[in-house]
């Protein structure tokens, strides 16, 4: 199966070099890192983070990403990156898994891990080896470049959640953590999440910092329970929450959140808003 782009163009340039400026501009923003990091060696199979990042339009989004991308490029590239999604789209399943091929993007080509992708299915009780979730979803589109902006030499598992129950991001969690096992690969988990959505700028920040509270205490139960009882908009809480659980089970236990922002921050409307977020996992 290969995986064409569908937001290329919109989301981010389909240009190579268009998109490799924006990516640097992307580091270099104001709300960015503030640098471009050089690619470290990483050889070991326990790598030391996981990462959550959003996913946006390049230009309201990017330089929060910048955050999260500048310590995963300082700690070197895993073999794998495993990224998990929320599905906008709603076709698909539960958990569907991109289990074989590649993906393509403006800056070239991406294999996906076939056996990694099938362990983590044959060791979870609702993950399927699925497509149609993943064919216009941009949220982990959006993640490719700027991990091959620094390199092509890693393989992906693309896996996109219908379902964001407290269950299913367990399952998911439990799954990628005995799938690991199995393989002694090296890995790290992205987790693609916008925050709040459409709220106004002091609303926005008052919600998404109860949920950045809540990933920063690594406590997926809370996180989910706040997200039901304050109707937060936040699209990718179980990528979220199984991210927080597998990084506990894999001695991970703290959570930094690096930088926060908003659309509005960009725009300068502040009437509708999305929110954005990056923290680590370590």
């Amino acid at each position: 199966m290969i995986r064409k782009p569908v937001v290329a163009g919109a989301f981010y340039p389909s240009n190579p070099d268009r998109l490799v400026k924006l990516i640097e501009d992307c580091f270099l923003d104001k709300a960015g890192v503030g640098e471009i990091p050089e690619l470290a060696k990483f050889d070991g199979v326990d790598y030391p983070i996981n990462i959550m990042v959003p996913h946006a339009g390049y230009q309201y989004s990017g330089p929060i990403a910048s955050h999260s991308y500048c310590q995963l490029v300082q700690n070197g590239f895993p073999e794998v990156f495993i990224i998990l999604s929320p599905n906008h789209t709603g076709y698909g399943s539960e958990i569907s898994v991109f289990n074989e091929g590649e993906w393509i993007t403006p800056l070239g080509s991406i294999e996906v891990d076939g056996e990694f992708a099938d362990s983590i299915i044959s060791h979870s009780n609702i993950a399927e080896a699925e497509f149609s979730a993943h064919i216009n979803e941009h949220s982990i589109e959006v993640q490719l470049p700027f991990l091959q902006y620094f390199s092509n030499d890693f393989k992906i598992v693309p896996i996109t959640m219908g379902s964001q129950t407290f269950s299913a991001s367990s399952d998911l969690a439990k799954a990628i953590f005995d799938a690991a096992n199995d393989l002694k690969r090296s890995y790290c988990v992205i987790a693609s999440t916008d925050l709040s959505h459409f709220n106004n700028q002091e609303k926005a920040n008052k919600v998404d910092g109860f949920v950045l509270e809540d990933i920063g205490e690594m406590n997926e139960f809370k996180l989910f329970e706040e997200v039901v009882q304050y109707n937060i908009t936040m699209c990718g809480y179980g990528p979220v929450m199984a991210t927080i659980s597998l990084s506990k089970m894999s001695d991970k236990n703290t959570c930094e959140i690096l930088a926060y922002g908003t659309s509005g921050d960009v725009t300068g409307d502040l009437t509708s808003v999305v929110g954005y977020g990056s923290g680590i996992f370590k």
